[in-house]
């Protein structure tokens, strides 16, 4: 009886510990339009995808993954061309075979979510990957349960052009041969302009690790100008977001951003394009919001979702 008692005390500690643990995060692979997408995935419940920005991948998601994977299905994937996902072939007579726009990444990451079976989402960007998110949500209206952006703005809707021709903001035209010259084997270099610049305060901006993996991500031949090829497509996502923010979304829109970077432009334009926004712009903050204010950031979006 002593024995039966010992082992099912132990049985019970083993339990109580794997319930305890926290949701692993899987990361996986799926073919989609003949574009291999790497994602990480964790949780049970509503799905929520989570889409990176510029100078990051998935990984930037991983703080934050594990808390919101105790109610939801999360989903964060690299976007095409970036990260582990493969670089999309440009065939443009063929629209499922595109190269790299914020459009056609959409259309993908929406044909990976399907393949997963999941018919609803709940979809949070930043950065690019905000673009991503908006026009996920304008293409799939039916289909997106809730839209939350994070610190960036929408090429097309009033309030971008001075923006997007800030000279302090060279880097959005900065793409092409002589540009891959000059920052090849110096791209470390290069993103620091970005996570120091764009903080505000560089301290409490991307960690040590994370800059090292993002470095040596996007150090990968052909990378660079894969990424670039977002700040390329611009001029024709201006007149496609023209459009389509004609018609305004009606689910919960979170807007989110520093005060220090795009936050209260990002709220003006998600006005204009939405029925239903909540604004959080976080004080004395940058770019890189959920780096600098974990916490703010993280109870917003947990709130929200």
């Amino acid at each position: 009886m002593r024995t039966f008692s010992f082992v099912f005390s132990a049985v019970l500690i083993a339990i109580s510990s794997v319930q305890a643990e926290p949701e692993t995060i899987a990361p996986r692979d799926a073919s989609i339009d003949n574009v291999r997408l790497h994602y990480l995935t964790a949780g049970h419940g509503p799905a929520v995808i989570l889409l990176h920005g510029f100078a990051e991948t998935s990984r930037m998601w991983r703080p934050i993954i594990p808390l919101l994977a105790q109610r939801f299905t999360v989903i964060a994937p690299d976007l095409p061309g970036i990260g582990d996902s493969s670089i999309p072939a440009d065939n443009s007579e063929n629209f499922r075979e595109r190269g790299i726009d914020i459009l056609s990444s959409a259309t993908r990451i929406h044909g990976l979510v399907h393949s997963l079976g999941i018919e609803k989402a709940r979809v949070v960007g930043h950065d690019i990957g905000l673009m991503v998110a908006y026009a996920y949500a304008t293409q799939f209206p039916a289909e997106t349960e809730k839209l939350a952006v994070m610190d960036a703005f929408l090429p097309g809707v009033p309030g971008w052009e001075a923006i997007y021709n800030n000279p302090n903001l060279w880097h959005f035209r900065f793409n092409g041969d002589y540009p891959e010259a000059l920052v090849k084997g110096r791209e470390r270099a290069y993103f620091e302009y970005f996570w120091n610049v764009f903080a505000a305060d560089k301290t409490r901006s991307i960690p040590e690790g994370d800059r090292k993996a993002y470095t040596e991500a996007y150090s990968r031949p052909g990378r660079m100008r894969a990424a670039w090829t977002y700040f390329a497509s611009w001029p024709q996502l201006a007149k496609d977001f023209a459009q389509l923010s004609q018609t305004k979304l009606t689910i919960p829109v979170l807007s989110i951003g520093g005060d220090k970077a795009n936050g209260n432009e990002l709220a003006q334009q998600m006005k204009l394009v939405a029925a239903d926004v909540t604004v959080v712009v976080l004080k004395d903050t940058g770019h890189w919001i959920l780096e600098e204010r974990p916490k703010e950031t993280t109870d917003a979006l947990v709130k929200f979702l």
